[in-house]
């Protein structure tokens, strides 16, 4: 009887067992600093590197344009009452338009900077609203960060910027994935200038000159943390368009280069 009983109870158990769901976790309960994505959880593989969604997501994340003769010239971190006049000032002289990409907690505080920025022709850019590691974050919270600053961005200028540059260039794949379902493209740089380690213009201008290739995109900076110094990069402009100009080179602002729209 007793043997019966137990029979009993263990096809119970099993039939129970089979038929208990399975349960996946969505993107947006994942603990905000896991870098692991759901592709690759789900996969049981490593996070794919930087290198590797360049190439799954060729036409939404960029990092260098056709091989044409064109350059164009990115500033990050505006806008600045430091550093950002400093840089428009140089590219007004040399008539030259470029991308600013901007962080939406300093246009807030300096809506005058950012008008004066797409009042001279340059093309606006979003750089997250506190510039945060994106890759240690959710894609709830990278949305929140990218439609955040965009608001901010579309109540001054009047339009969404469709380029995202994230912060120190990193993001998780299911970051590039929302943003190439809504439409954005995810823009690094092939060329760094390096300049946020306060360099003196000698080594920023070497620093761009040697490493530009035709499709180039420069990174440099036009605004910085507390202390930070960016003259040498600022002084360093005028020489890298001349000499790149000498070369053959022409400037263009990442929508011509990329051949995409400026707004969303």
């Amino acid at each position: 009887m007793r043997r019966r009983l137990l029979i009993a109870l263990t096809v119970m158990l099993t039939l129970y067992c089979v038929s208990w769901p399975v349960v996946e976790a969505g993107p947006e309960q994942n603990d905000s600093n896991n870098t692991i994505t759901t592709e690759s959880v789900s996969a049981g593989t490593e996070p794919l590197s930087l290198g590797e969604l360049r190439r799954k997501y060729s036409e939404t994340f960029k990092f260098r344009g056709p091989e044409v003769k064109q350059v164009a010239l990115t500033f990050d971190d505006v806008p600045d009452p430091r550093f950002t006049p400093q840089v428009l000032d140089e590219l007004k002289k040399q008539g030259v338009k470029a991308t600013f990409f901007v962080v939406g907690s300093r246009a807030k505080k300096h809506p005058e900077l950012l008008r004066r920025i797409h009042r001279e022709g340059h093309i606006i850019g979003n750089h997250s609203f506190s510039h945060p590691l994106f890759k240690n974050r959710s894609v709830e919270q990278f949305q929140n960060e990218i439609q955040r600053t965009e608001k901010i961005i579309q109540r001054i200028i009047g339009y969404k910027p469709k380029l995202i540059r994230p912060p120190y260039g990193e993001i998780n794949e299911a970051q590039v994935k929302w943003a190439k379902q809504h439409g954005y493209k995810i823009v690094n740089w092939n060329v760094d200038s390096l300049d946020w380690k306060g360099l003196d213009k000698e080594t920023v201008t070497q620093n761009v000159l040697s490493a530009v290739v035709p499709g180039s995109i420069v990174l440099q900076h036009a605004g910085g943390g507390v202390g930070s110094t960016l003259e040498g990069s600022v002084e360093a402009i005028p020489e890298i368009i001349q000499s790149l100009r000498s070369k053959g080179y022409h400037f263009v602002t990442l929508p011509e280069l990329l051949r995409t729209n400026k707004a969303n």
